[in-house]
């Protein structure tokens, strides 16, 4: 009998460490955990500034990211960032720019790098706590691109087909696991 069950065992012993062996490399690819330790900060100049070394003249204005401002944009709509799955903060703006053209800033942001993050324009309401996390993908969405960095002040361009009216919100959105990262309610102003 011993030497029959080592016999049989050999290819058990070699089956559970082949499925053990994959089942951690696929847990890998698809949780991405060293993403959790490492930023990616992205600092972006709002299209049509001129980045110079020389401090800016004094301009009176409300907010003093608006001195930043190109020259013919305008802020349509802003909001500030709530946590949902992830800690996340900063301010969304919708920005019409000089050429017409519209594109959402994130400034200051800051949230957790992860899987497969999104920055999407919604029509969903923002809601607090685990109720806002999965509401992102019930309604109309377009999905701004890739987020660039999980950290800083970077822009994203609205395709010239997208009316920027019919949406409300903002999120950063994790398609890997259909959740948002944080989110922002846009209120004209």
């Amino acid at each position: 009998m011993g030497r029959a069950w080592k016999v049989l065992t050999r290819p058990l012993v070699i089956a559970v460490l082949v499925v053990a062996v994959g089942g951690a490399g696929f847990g890998l690819y698809w949780f991405q955990p060293w993403k959790l330790w490492h930023d990616e900060t992205v600092e972006e100049a709002l299209p049509g500034v001129v980045e110079t070394s020389a401090p800016p003249a004094a301009v009176p204005s409300a907010e003093p990211s608006e001195q930043r401002s190109a020259p013919g944009s305008q802020t349509l709509a802003r909001g500030e960032l709530i946590s949902h799955e992830h800690a996340t903060s900063g301010t969304v703006k919708l920005v019409r720019l000089a050429d017409g053209a519209y594109v959402v800033r994130l400034e200051n942001l800051d949230t957790s790098n992860g899987p497969e993050l999104r920055v999407w324009l919604t029509d969903a309401p923002v809601k607090r706590g685990r109720a806002g996390w999965h509401v992102f993908d019930d309604g109309e969405y377009v999905s701004l691109g890739k987020l660039k960095g999980n950290k800083g002040s970077q822009n994203y361009a609205l395709p010239r087909d997208v009316d920027p009216s019919s949406y409300s919100s903002v999120s950063i959105w994790c398609d890997r696991f259909d959740v948002s990262f944080g989110a922002a309610q846009l209120a004209r102003v």
